[in-house]
């Protein structure tokens, strides 16, 4: 356990850029299945968001020598004011990558832009008025450091604010906890050489009440299509419970898991997007908390080799929920549970053009109209789209296009308070 504040970050730079490039694409055919899309009307988004769009980035430049050279840690933003996107970052030399960019409140009337930095690996706290706050700085003796994902909850059920956190290389699974005093503590739940843990989920497959937190150990990532074994794991803090294996995936892994409950019954369930081996194809798998680590039911299959990114959240405004899956090159699916257990889920192309790396993606309700937006970054293309679902079909515009270029990558999006964002 260790005890940790610090307000002496060597960095903290605000810079406000150009504004983002407000495109109507208009009436765009995409997923036909589910209604004909359609331009949506002129007065229909409000010129102004109270909610914000937080973009984790990894920025590269050539060197001379033609090399990709990483940038300094760089967190977006994307705030709707006066019927426009405006677009500004944050910076921080100490990392070079945010993996991931969030709202954090460890306290009342305390609240902040969390970052999760790489190399080094830094989770830190940034405020408008004051120095950042460093609540955890490592280096946990491998290849690489780096803070990979986080997720905020009570996992201990101690009434406070913690944050879940997955690490590279060495299978750091940890949680940092505030404390009373204003500072903050370190508890590692699991450690394991030569691991990468890509993802953490916090929910209750069971639903006893107690939080549990899942992750995605593999072994060191390879893009070539060859086997990469993983699995799910699960942890229980609050029952002093360490790992135990929920989801055997052989020799295929998943960098991408997604807990939520689809059907309705108050239970959470557990989503896991298996890599493809070469020739293979993308399967994304349901488990509930009696489904055997062997076992797992199918409820897509996509014809691609990546899908890093799985969202859940109401496009209709319906009172049902959906995910969104984000292939690396086969676009935006959306998946929709079938009317009663067991029945099959229905698939459905969002947008076939739309691609990245990680792609990106979000379902907020920042317009307040009650039904989730989808929000993505197609770096392939230099963007941040929003699609609105209109008569049943989604309908795409552009919010932001990068003025030089997408050089890197997007590594996650969430959504965060205006009033946070400079």
């Amino acid at each position: 356990m260790s005890r940790i504040r610090s307000r002496n970050a060597r960095t903290r730079r605000w810079s406000p850029s150009r504004w983002g490039l407000l495109v109507l694409v208009g009436a765009v055919t995409l997923g036909a299945c589910r209604g004909r899309s359609q331009e949506k009307p002129a007065d229909a988004t409000p010129d102004s968001f109270p909610r914000a769009l937080a973009l984790g980035l990894a920025l590269f430049e050539k060197s001379p020598e033609g090399k990709q050279v990483p940038q300094p840690a760089t967190a977006g933003f994307l705030v709707r004011q006066g019927g426009r996107w405006q677009y500004s970052t944050l910076v921080d030399a100490d990392s070079n990558v945010f993996h991931k960019v969030m709202a954090y409140s460890p306290a009342p009337g305390e609240s902040g832009i969390l970052t999760l930095g790489g190399t080094a690996a830094i989770v830190r706290l940034w405020f408008r008025d004051s120095e950042p706050l460093t609540l955890w700085e490592a280096d946990f003796g491998g290849k690489f450091s780096r803070m990979r994902d986080g997720e905020i909850a009570d996992v201990y059920g101690a009434g406070e604010s913690d944050v879940v956190v997955a690490t590279h290389d060495q299978g750091v699974v940890a949680v940092i906890r505030p404390r009373g005093d204003g500072t903050f503590s370190v508890e590692e739940l699991d450690r394991e050489p030569n691991t990468f843990v890509h993802e953490v989920e916090v929910g209750d497959l069971n639903g006893d009440g107690t939080l549990e937190i899942y992750a995605t150990p593999s072994l060191p990532n390879k893009l070539d299509g060859s086997p990469q074994p993983g699995e799910v794991v699960r942890y229980v803090p609050a029952r002093g419970e360490g790992r135990t294996v929920v989801a055997e995936l052989g020799d295929r892994h998943a960098k991408e898991i997604l807990v939520d409950d689809l059907d309705g019954d108050g239970r959470d369930e557990l989503y896991a997007s298996i890599e493809a081996v070469s020739g293979g194809r993308v399967e994304i798998r349901r488990y509930e908390a009696d489904t055997p680590p062997d076992g797992g039911v199918t409820i897509a299959t996509l014809d691609d080799k990546l899908c890093r990114v799985l969202v859940s959240g109401d496009v209709e405004g319906d009172g049902r929920k959906e995910i969104v899956a984000a292939g690396f090159k086969s676009g935006l699916w959306l998946l929709s549970p079938g009317p009663g257990p067991g029945d099959p889920w229905t698939v459905v192309s969002i947008d076939r053009d739309s691609s990245g790396f990680e792609h990106a993606s979000l379902l907020a309700d920042l317009d307040g109209d009650g039904a989730d937006e989808l929000y993505a970054a197609s770096d392939d293309h230099h963007e941040v789209r929003r699609y609105v679902w209109r008569a049943g079909a989604p309908v795409r515009e552009v919010i932001y296009t990068h003025p030089e270029g997408m050089s890197g990558f997007t590594w996650n999006i969430t959504a965060v308070p205006a009033e946070l964002v400079p």
